[in-house]
């Protein structure tokens, strides 16, 4: 039985990708067989599970642009040099009595820790394309990921992709990392026109009648390409059946937001901009179809998302996607412009191909749970701690 300690710097309100990845284990962990106590840390210091949920409450649009100090920080290089040279130092001190404890951290970086630890490394963006990341980022990974190397015990993977790319990049022991798969939430299931259109309402939305991206407006997720080739598209069908994009706006997206602006002028593209966590499962379940040829995931939660409401999902072949969608979602090569054009043609025009796709996606997507993933993770440690 194991006393873990889970750090909980990266749940914070909205939750997305990593912050809804710690939230979960943070919630379901309790509850599982290995699991004798379950603790927070965050930023140096202990933080109570009530804490822990406060942090993971919606904030509004208004919020979520708000200068806040992670924010101004994030993308100041003596901030970041000073804070992952002192905070160690800090959590040493901290740490020095909990040498029969198990620390987790689900954010890839391990302070010290005299007992066992555990890293999860949701994907190698930084290495493997390092140009669509701010070059702050960029560098505390290439600088501290090491470090988390020669700290860990067992590293974890969301996809066997990742866990592959970890062991050739790192000479990482076969034996010391595993892959848990991550899990969709309840909520997100296949809803009628009556149940969505409070929601579709608000945003000027038709059910069944859109093409869908989530995520967050930035380079790596492809959304140039996407634009162009949507736009490609015969124009009686870009306006019966228009683009969303609903994210918040990221880094290195001006041309994105040029191509978007364009699109939106001539009547067949809507950016949303950040769309509260409540909202989501309405917006994908009135979707005709789910746009996501990002150019490398560590996972990709958005698809299993859409695949659990009943869309059809357009994806990668690339990176982790192909192990989230299966055979279900329509793969593409994500720098081929011309092939997620006719890609896009025939998702839209096919009414028997999405019928099937939309069916045998809510049938894969039930193999991905939140809870199955908690129950995963307990049973590494309970490797490590026996």
């Amino acid at each position: 039985m194991a006393h873990v300690i889970l750090g909980a710097d990266a749940i914070h309100a909205p939750l997305t990708g990593i912050g809804r990845y710690a939230y979960e284990l943070a919630m379901r962990l309790p509850e599982c067989e290995g699991v004798e106590s379950l603790r927070f840390y965050s930023l140096g210091q202990w933080i109570s599970s009530e804490a822990v949920q406060a942090r993971a409450k919606t904030v509004s649009t208004d919020e979520l642009n708000k200068p806040t100090l992670r924010r101004v920080l994030a993308g100041n290089k003596l901030a970041v040099r000073a804070y992952s040279t002192l905070m160690p130092i800090w959590s040493r001190w901290r740490m020095q009595k909990e040498r029969h404890a198990l620390f987790h951290s689900p954010n890839y970086f391990l302070p010290p820790f005299p007992g066992k630890s555990v890293a999860t490394i949701h994907d190698l963006s930084h290495i493997v394309c390092p140009q669509f990341h701010p070059a702050a980022r960029v560098e505390l990974l290439k600088r501290d990921l090491p470090r988390t190397m020669e700290r860990a015990d067992f590293l974890i993977t969301d996809a066997e992709s990742v866990r592959r790319e970890v062991i050739e990049h790192f000479s990482w022991p076969e034996d010391r990392i595993g892959t848990v798969p991550l899990g969709v939430d309840a909520s997100f299931h296949p809803r009628g026109a009556e149940d969505t259109l409070p929601i579709l309402q608000r945003f000027g939305l038709e059910h069944g009648a859109y093409s869908l991206y989530v995520g967050t407006i930035e380079p790596r997720k492809n959304l140039a390409r996407v634009i162009r080739a949507y736009g490609a598209l015969p124009e009686s069908l870009r306006m019966r059946h228009p683009l969303v994009l609903a994210g918040s706006r990221g880094w290195q997206a001006g041309e994105i937001h040029d191509l978007m602006t364009r699109g939106a002028s001539a009547g067949w593209l809507k950016y949303l901009d950040f769309v509260p966590q409540e909202d989501l499962p309405f917006l994908y379940a009135g979707a005709r179809l789910f746009c996501f040829p990002s150019l490398y995931e560590g996972f990709g939660l958005p698809p299993l998302e859409a695949m659990a409401s009943g869309v059809a999902v357009l994806t990668s072949s690339t990176s982790s996607l192909p192990e989230v969608v299966g055979d279900v979602g329509l793969q593409v090569q994500p720098e081929d412009e011309k092939s997620i054009a006719e890609a896009l043609l025939h998702a839209l025009q096919d009414e028997g191909w999405r019928t099937r796709a939309s069916e045998a996606g809510v049938t894969r997507a039930h193999a991905f749970t939140w809870a199955q993933c908690a129950k995963n993770t307990s049973a590494i440690y309970t490797h490590l701690m026996p």
